[in-house]
This record gives C-alpha cells, structure tokens and sequence, in this order.
C-alpha cells in the first residue's frame, strides 16, 4: 500500500482501490481527507497502467459526510467557501479521470458520502447499506450533495432525499438509480469484481471516450447532444478499436485490444 494514513491507494495489477481510512470517525471527510482525495485521484488519472478505479472505506461506514467537528472548529464564511470548494474538486476530478471509477459500498453513505456514491461512474452496494442527505436535520440543506444526487436520480426522489432527510436502504438505492448493482454483505467485493473483470475486457480507450462523451451530453439540450453523438460515434467507428472488434465478431473470435 501506499498513500498517507486517512486516504490509502492500493494497486492490484490495472485496478486501484482508493480507500477512506478514517474508521472510528466513520470515514468523515475532513480537509486532510478531502486534499488526499483530489492528489490520489488527480495521481491515478495520470497512470496509464491504471484501467480500472476502486472507491472503498474502512470500517462499517462509507463516508458520514463532512467533518462537522472539524468545521465547527473554525465557523466563517471563508472558510467554508474554502472547504465546500475543496470538496467539489474531488467530486469534478472523480468525473474527469478516463478510467471508470466504481464505489464499493459497505455502509452507510450520508451527506458529502452519498455524493460520493452519486459522483462515481458505478457503484456497488452492500445489501446492509444506507444513504442519506440528512443536512435539514441540523437546518443546513445538502446542496452541495444536491448537485450529484439530482443527476443519479428523479427529482422528486431527490428533493424527498433532501428535505425529509430520510435514510433510504440499498433497494430502494437501486431501484432509483443511486447505485447500480447491490450484493450480499459477504459477496461485496465478488460482485464489485465482476464488473472490474467486464471492464477490463473492455479497449480502455474506448471507455474514456464513451466516460467524456456520457458527462458532456448531460448537459447540452437534445439535438446538441445528438450532434455531440454522432461526432463521437462516428470517429470510434473508423478508429482501431472498432475495427478489430467487428472483424472480431464476423471472424467469430475474441477481440485483441
């Protein structure tokens, strides 16, 4: 392993797995926390033996969010600007790395950890995990959170999530889109692996392509977006990838990527 104590980076061949070591602070994401994320992420993008990124946490959290502790330490409003905009650049550098980026869910995920969960590619859940944006019980509306939520999920879920605060379960996190596969508490990480084995028999820059082109069409209206498709579309058909998995296929054998 390497990395420093809260934030740890572990390699296995052309899978990463970034894990939140804060335990006994239920993986609170502080600022030490926070600024470790952006470097292992911002790290990983830059390595290009890396195809594959894990999110995971020690302990029987995910994440509770933002250090509250912490924050109450230091109340004003520069510094939460300075915090709250530390926090949106490692969700924004999570969305800019070309490999895909998968969360592994153990726990409960609340707050700036449900965004997490919201910010990441894919996210594989516990059977045993919970998510919430329960900032209105303490009179402050998740709206930070509300940026990645509200484009995982519909907006009436949403806005329920965000002002009751209410802690959904890994069911109702997939049937709403939260999440993308839920397993049992002990076939977690087998589950996870599953889709890391399908994505590394995937061409990875292929899934960098399709990755940028997803993000960038969320936020154009339709006919732009359809433009910004088959511009997409068109360039990896007469790319090599394309290519060799077509003949692949007539050949009736696997692709070489």
């Amino acid at each position: 392993m390497q990395g420093v104590e809260e934030v740890v980076v572990e390699h296995d061949g052309a899978v990463a797995t970034v894990w939140l070591n804060r335990p006994a602070a239920h993986n609170a994401l502080s600022e030490n926390v926070l600024s470790k994320l952006a470097e292992a992420f911002g790290r990983l993008a830059a390595e290009p033996g890396v195809r594959v990124v894990v999110l995971a946490a020690k302990g029987r959290a995910f994440s509770a969010g933002h250090d509250l502790r912490e924050m109450r330490a230091e109340p004003g409003e520069q510094y939460y600007r300075q915090l709250f905009d530390r926090c949106t650049r490692v969700m924004t550098v999570i969305r800019s790395l070309p490999q895909p980026v998968i969360a592994r869910v153990q726990g409960v995920a609340t707050a700036a950890g449900c965004q997490l969960v919201a910010t990441c590619d894919l996210a594989v859940a516990s059977a045993e995990a919970r998510f919430a944006t329960p900032g209105v019980h303490i009179g402050l509306f998740c709206s930070t959170p509300m940026v990645a939520l509200s484009r995982n999920i519909g907006a009436k879920t949403a806005l329920d999530m965000l002002m009751t605060g209410e802690m959904i379960d890994a069911d109702r996190a997939l049937a709403v889109g939260l999440v993308s596969r839920i397993a049992l508490p002990g076939e977690l990480r087998a589950e996870t692996d599953k889709v890391i084995d399908r994505l590394l028999a995937r061409p990875p820059s292929v899934l960098a392509l399709g990755k940028r082109a997803f993000y960038e069409q969320l936020r154009l209206p339709l006919s732009d977006a359809y433009r910004l498709g088959l511009a997409v579309i068109v360039d990896n058909m007469v790319g090599e990838e394309a290519e060799e998995g077509i003949r692949a296929f007539v050949e009736k054998r696997r692709p070489k990527w």
